[in-house]
């Protein structure tokens, strides 16, 4: 007979991975272990750091569960090069400093950036338009030859849009914030990009 507790051990990590596509939009993780390593390896981060950044996402993830399912569902958390991005909607400050405490916890986070907004319990929130801005932006970076889009991570939370990744160059940058403002419904664009010759990477 399998107690409680060992089924909840058994169970969370599957959850985690199959959730992970729904809460960071990732194609790669929905098309196959093949494909998703063929993206990581395109990837400016390669694909040693990819995989890195994918374990310290469950890790957090796991112990955002763990902690409160509740606040578990309410955060999404973007990993890249040890820089760890959360974003979502809390309804009040002790659960944002507790999602930040959470990534912190983790030892192979470098940063954490708490992007997470407060709203009291009860506030509607267009999900169904956030997703849409985030797919119109992706399809924008993806057409834009002058945009190495595979280096962005891109999450919308009450229309503004969080970006996370590398880029080639300050000009690149420009370009996908151009791109992220001319999409309808966009209040605002925030952008934790770096470029790929920054001195703050602390790829593993």
């Amino acid at each position: 007979m399998i107690r409680p507790a060992s089924r909840f051990r058994f169970i969370l990590p599957l959850l985690l991975l199959g959730t992970a596509p729904l809460l960071q939009g990732c194609v790669g993780a929905a098309v196959g272990a093949g494909a998703t390593a063929g993206v990581a390896a395109a990837e400016e981060r390669g694909v040693k750091n990819a995989a890195n950044d994918k374990g310290i996402q469950i890790a957090i993830n796991e112990r955002l569960f763990q902690k409160d399912p509740s606040l578990f569902g309410k955060v999404s958390v973007t990993v890249y090069e040890g820089r760890a991005m959360l974003t979502g909607v809390v309804q009040k400050q002790e659960d944002r400093d507790e999602a930040e405490r959470i990534a912190w916890a983790q030892g192979r986070t470098v940063e954490v950036i708490n992007e997470l907004q407060i709203a009291p319990s009860g506030t509607l929130l267009d999900s169904a338009n956030d997703t849409w801005i985030t797919s119109q932006l992706r399809f924008k970076l993806t057409t834009d030859s002058n945009v190495v889009d595979i280096n962005y991570s891109i999450e919308t939370v009450n229309g503004i849009i969080f970006l996370l990744g590398l880029a080639q160059s300050e000009a690149e940058i420009v370009r996908v914030t151009d791109h992220a403002r001319t999409i309808k419904g966009v209040r605002r664009v925030v952008s934790h990009v770096l470029l790929k010759t920054d001195s703050r990477r602390r790829p593993v």
